[in-house]
C-alpha cells in the first residue's frame, strides 16, 4: 500500500464528554476530556488506516492546546504548522453520553486561536510532497480570516496540482446568516475534486429534493466528483465519467458524531491508494458506519485490521 500525505485545516477543541448516561449536560456533574473536530477526526480515520495526516491550526498557549498538541503527536499526526497563540484561547466543547441517537453537544469556540489562522498563515506552510488536502466548511464559518485562509489553501493546492477534499459539515450557527453560508460553501465547492455533501445539507443548500437534480447541480457549479451521502442507504456519485449508488451497511447506532467524517476518511484513502470510486466510497461507507456503533468522535474508527473485520461481519443494505 502506497502511505500518503494529506494536509488538513479546521478548529481542533478540548472534549468534556460527560460520563452521565442520558443525562442533560446542565445536570451532569462528571467528565472526561479528549479532543475533537470534523478535521481532526478524518486525520485520526486517515492514520489509523495507514496515512500521514498533517494537521494546520491554531491553539492558545494555555494547557488545553497543549494537550491537544500532546493527543496529535501520540496519534503520529504532525503538529509542525500548528501555532500557539498568547492573546486567543483554546476552543472547548461538552458533549452529552447518550445511549443512543444524537447528543447534545455545547460549544464555547467563539474568538478561539483557530479564529484568527489567516492567508498569511496558510502562505507560510511548505505544500511540498503533499498527495491532498482535506477541509470542511467548520473553518471558514469561523471568522473573515479563516474564509480568507481556506481560499488561499484551496488556491495553492490547485495550483500545485494537490488534490481538494471538502466536507461542507455545515454549522449554520457559525455563519454570520444562510446566504452568507450558502454562496460560500457553493462558490467553494466549485474546482474541488471531492465534494462530499450529505443530503440533507444539499437538500438545505440547493432547496431541491431530488437527488438526481442536487448531483447534476453540483457537478454544473464545478464540483470534479460529487459524493452524496444518503444515511444507511450508503452514497450517490457522480462525475463526468461515471455515476451510481454504493449500498450502506444496517448497524446498531450508539453515537452519530463522527460518521461524516470517518465516510471523508475512508472514502479519500481509497481513491489515493487507486481504488475505483465505487469501491473507494464501500470503504467509506464501512468507516463511517463502524464509527457510530460506538461512544466518541472518533473512537470508532478502523485500522485496516478492523476494516477488514467489519468487511468480513457485514453485509451491505439492499436498496
Amino acid at each position: 500500500m502506497k502511505s500518503c500525505r494529506i494536509l488538513l485545516v479546521g478548529e481542533p477543541m478540548c472534549l468534556f464528554r460527560s460520563n452521565c448516561a442520558d443525562v442533560p449536560l446542565h445536570c451532569a456533574d462528571n467528565y472526561s476530556t479528549g479532543i475533537a473536530g470534523a478535521e481532526l477526526n478524518v486525520a485520526i480515520g486517515l492514520t489509523r488506516l495507514g496515512h500521514q495526516a498533517a494537521y494546520v491550526t491554531k491553539v492558545g498557549n494555555d494547557p488545553f492546546g497543549s494537550m491537544i498538541v500532546h493527543q496529535l503527536e501520540q496519534m503520529h499526526i504532525s503538529t509542525h504548522d500548528i501555532s500557539r497563540s498568547d492573546t486567543h484561547r483554546t476552543g472547548l466543547v461538552f458533549k452529552e453520553k447518550v445511549t443512543s441517537g444524537d447528543p447534545e453537544i455545547y460549544y464555547m469556540r467563539a474568538g478561539s486561536a483557530a479564529s484568527t489562522l489567516s492567508p498569511a498563515d496558510i502562505d507560510a506552510i511548505d505544500l511540498d510532497g503533499y498527495d491532498a488536502i482535506h477541509m470542511t466548511g467548520i473553518l471558514p464559518a469561523l471568522s473573515d480570516n479563516t474564509r480568507a485562509a481556506a481560499l488561499r489553501l484551496k488556491e495553492r493546492a490547485l495550483q500545485q496540482g494537490i488534490l481538494v477534499s471538502f466536507d461542507p459539515n455545515l454549522r449554520p450557527q457559525l455563519w454570520p446568516g444562510r446566504e452568507a453560508m450558502r454562496d460560500f460553501i457553493h462558490a467553494f465547492a466549485a474546482g474541488c475534486d471531492l465534494f462530499f455533501p450529505g443530503v440533507a445539507e444539499a437538500q438545505s443548500l440547493t432547496g431541491l429534493t431530488d437527488h438526481q437534480e442536487i448531483l447534476d447541480y453540483y457537478c454544473g457549479l464545478g464540483a470534479k466528483t460529487v459524493i452524496m451521502k444518503i444515511g444507511s442507504k450508503g452514497a450517490l456519485y457522480q462525475n463526468a465519467h461515471e455515476r451510481g449508488q454504493v449500498p450502506g451497511y444496517r448497524v446498531e447506532v450508539l453515537d452519530t458524531v463522527g460518521a461524516g467524517d470517518g465516510f471523508a476518511a475512508g472514502t479519500l484513502s481509497g481513491l489515493l491508494e487507486g481504488l475505483s470510486l465505487p469501491e473507494a466510497i464501500r470503504r467509506g461507507n464501512a468507516c463511517g458506519a463502524r464509527q457510530i456503533t460506538v461512544l466518541g468522535d472518533n473512537e470508532g474508527l478502523p485500522t485496516r485490521e478492523q476494516l477488514e473485520d467489519f468487511f468480513r461481519t457485514h453485509e451491505e443494505v439492499t436498496v
